[in-house]
């Protein structure tokens, strides 16, 4: 953990994310999760390939984290609010169990769908 506190691209994505966070409406912090959601997953899988555990770990508690905020900012009068809440929920889980049986074919899954979840929310944006 301390490795991450020193490690200037980390540093790095914090800032940014934090420039990014402030002032965000809700679609864009929206947007802004996903990305986290997408791009953990990808460093996780890369670390696991590097055989570097702990970047692997803090790449998971990322999209973990970034899952539940997205939980949390469901407006549950939305029609599709159901259909998120178990999306996250599933996708949390199989990362949770990523933690102590890395799989890669399951986060490749999940990585994919939130892409193309993604992509798809971009697209309806600039409609």
């Amino acid at each position: 953990m301390l490795h991450h506190r020193n490690d200037p691209s980390e540093a790095y994505r914090r800032v940014d994310f934090d420039a990014r966070v402030s002032g965000a409406n809700s679609g864009q912090l929206v947007d802004l999760c996903l990305e986290q959601v997408i791009g953990s997953i990808g460093r996780a899988l890369h670390a696991q390939e590097r055989g570097d555990n702990s970047a692997k770990s803090a790449a998971l508690t990322r999209a973990i984290s970034a899952l539940t905020a997205l939980q949390m900012g469901i407006d549950m009068s939305n029609p599709t609010a159901k259909a998120l809440v178990q999306l996250y929920q599933s996708a949390r889980g199989a990362i949770l169990d990523c933690v102590t049986r890395f799989n890669p074919t399951t986060l490749k899954v999940i990585r994919q769908d939130f892409i193309e979840i993604r992509e798809a929310m971009l697209r309806s944006i600039a409609a």
